[in-house]
């Protein structure tokens, strides 16, 4: 397609979303909810047309030369279908946040005023490679009463458009409007340029994918952005920590999924840990087959290699990861502030106090006790799916799901009341 043609195209996608979005923004619930789950009976029915279409674009991309951790991104099996009718039946069981009542009070005035949930509009969601992204998003906008604009990576196409055909259908099963939900039909790349300036039909757009998608999202996009640009997520083995806590989480953050953004890419140790425990952490990973760079004492321990200045700071999404000493939650602290990207952060301590001192004096989006970075995730807070992780400070932070994609709106009821 020349620029013309693509202009034209996505035109229409944005003329019809918004037309859609009209209509979403009052449906009834029941209408959303049966949407949902015939979506999710479609997509459990077409399993085996699904596994071909990605069979497909596993192809492409093993010939396109992705590395292993964004081919295991793209890759889907009947057990991870199986996850996305569940993500599907679990965003339908959820409450509709629209019209939902944020606050209300009376003033002296007379007047009774609600702050209620209202839908963004239309949200245009620029991703890579997990085709899953296709169904959560489209989920997620749909229970929010948001229509949806879908740009898939190119390696994902044939995976994104038979999730789409199925969420489509369950928007025909309930009566709602097919713009509701649509998909870029091109891999042409002057359609995402072309998006970021649709500030006519879209309302905010949500990237997922790495570095050099989302920083070109935020330095062209005339849309407003939620996203985050890496996830350089650390954790924080304290003096105070529970050994075999210790050991199970820094395995399962690093090690799990290594592709995706709240896997750890660096492992910050207290010293007084170090002297009771040496570095046990650290040849747990290496047992595990994972490259740690570090630096100083840990350089000691077999298997480790120096690591760079610039590994610190650095999102691998492989089985890599930076490993350092610090001086107490301090120190902790003060190398997360410098070197982090406020997306999710542990700490692995039993007491109290210093966990409370983690929490209070990082402003991550997520934040966590003893627990694996692997959760930072829509779907493990209970929210179903999400459609992005969001690191920036205005209006949504950490998973964006249903409710994140909802604004408000304030009713005011009076009886016949002016303003002396």
């Amino acid at each position: 397609m020349d620029g013309m043609d693509i202009a034209t195209l996505m035109e229409g996608l944005g003329a019809r979303a918004r037309e859609a979005s009209a209509e979403l923004a009052f449906a009834p619930p029941a209408a959303k909810e049966a949407a949902l789950l015939a979506a999710a009976e479609a997509v459990e029915a077409s399993l085996p047309q699904i596994l071909e279409a990605n069979a497909k674009d596993m192809a492409f991309g093993r010939d396109k030369g992705l590395s292993e951790a964004m081919l295991d991104r793209l890759k889907l099996d009947a057990s991870r279908v199986a996850g996305i009718v569940a993500g599907l039946r679990a965003v339908a069981a959820q409450a509709d946040p629209v019209g939902a009542v944020i606050a209300e009070w009376d003033m002296p005035s007379g007047l009774h005023i609600r702050r209620v949930r209202t839908p963004l509009g239309v949200v245009g969601v620029i991703y890579e490679s997990r085709p899953n992204v296709t169904a959560d998003a489209a989920a997620l906008c749909l229970k929010s009463g948001n229509a949806v604009i879908l740009r898939g990576g190119s390696e994902s196409y044939h995976s994104s458009q038979a999730l789409l055909s199925c969420m489509v259908a369950g928007l025909k099963a309930a009566g709602l409007p097919e713009g509701a939900i649509q998909m870029v039909p091109t891999r042409d790349r002057a359609a995402v340029s072309e998006m970021l300036r649709m500030v006519k039909y879209i309302d905010v757009i949500v990237p997922r994918g790495g570095k050099g998608l989302v920083g070109l999202v935020q330095a062209e996009a005339r849309v407003p952005v939620f996203a985050h640009l890496e996830g350089i997520c650390h954790v924080y083995a304290d003096g105070e920590a529970d050994l075999a806590k210790a050991r199970r989480v820094v395995l399962n953050a690093k090690t799990r999924r290594t592709g995706i953004c709240g896997s750890a890419e660096c492992l910050l140790i207290d010293r007084a840990f170090y002297a009771r425990h040496g570095g046990v952490l650290i040849e747990d990973l290496l047992k595990a087959g994972v490259e740690v760079r570090a630096e100083g004492e840990l350089l000691s321990i077999p298997g480790t290699i120096e690591a760079k200045a610039d590994d610190f700071g650095r999102e691998f999404l492989d089985m890599i990861i930076a490993a350092r000493l610090v001086d107490g939650v301090d120190g902790a602290i003060a190398h997360i502030r410098r070197y982090g990207s406020q997306h999710t952060e542990s700490i692995l301590t039993e007491n109290q106090a210093t966990a409370d001192r983690f929490f209070q004096r990082l402003d991550s989006a997520i934040l966590m006790h003893n627990a694996s970075t692997q959760f930072a995730d829509g779907g493990e807070f209970g929210m179903g799916a999400e459609i992005g992780i969001a690191t920036g400070k205005m209006h949504a932070r950490g998973p964006v799901g249903a409710e994140q994609l909802t604004s408000f709106k304030y009713l005011v009821t009076g009886e016949g009341t002016i303003r002396g």
